[in-house]
């Protein structure tokens, strides 16, 4: 919900507006229709021999989880460009050779994850400063057990599923409240 208008600074009144089939926060004065989308995050499968780069969180949410490096989307970047960036910001990894993976849909908090296969360029890789921590894992080290989010647990399993038959098909699905 957006109180205040982000062209004049008056307060916004829920209404549908003309041809539009659902409430929308309007300006009260100027009637500038504000319009909330969902988010993109954006990360990556960093790949070196059999093992994954995993990240463990030093924010919240899930501070102390592990996850893949991914984040939000940043405007005037491709997709492509924000997986590399963040997997530069949370592990300083340089990926190469990215592929898009997955896609999760996450509408009861209005995200949308996409998910690229990557391979390390090197490993001189170390915590950035929203990790802890940051290592290489083979399908039997990872913490199952405290991966952060749904979505990056689900690219996970496909990960090793998918590396035993040595095809990696894009999928695409939706993400459920846990």
């Amino acid at each position: 919900m957006i109180k205040y208008c982000n062209n004049c600074g008056k307060p916004t009144i829920p209404m549908a507006p003309n041809g539009d089939d659902r409430l929308r926060d309007v300006c009260s004065v100027c009637k500038t229709i504000h319009y909330e989308n969902p988010k993109v995050v954006v990360g990556c499968v960093p790949r070196w021999e059999d093992k994954v780069l995993l990240c463990r969180r030093a924010i919240e949410p899930r501070y102390g989880k592990w996850t893949l490096p991914a984040g939000f989307l940043e405007i005037g970047e491709t997709v492509e460009e924000g997986a590399k960036r963040e997997a530069y910001e949370e592990a300083r990894a340089r990926v190469i050779k990215l592929v898009p993976y997955t896609l999760y849909n996450l509408p009861f908090i209005g995200q949308i994850y996409i998910m690229f296969l990557a391979q390390l360029a090197d490993t001189h890789f170390k915590a950035g400063h929203e990790s802890l921590s940051v290592d290489l894992f083979t399908e039997n080290e990872i913490p199952w057990e405290n991966i952060a989010f749904g979505a990056v647990k689900k690219t996970l399993k496909k990960y090793f599923t998918d590396r035993k038959r040595g095809e990696f098909p894009f999928s695409m699905g939706d993400i459920q409240p846990s």
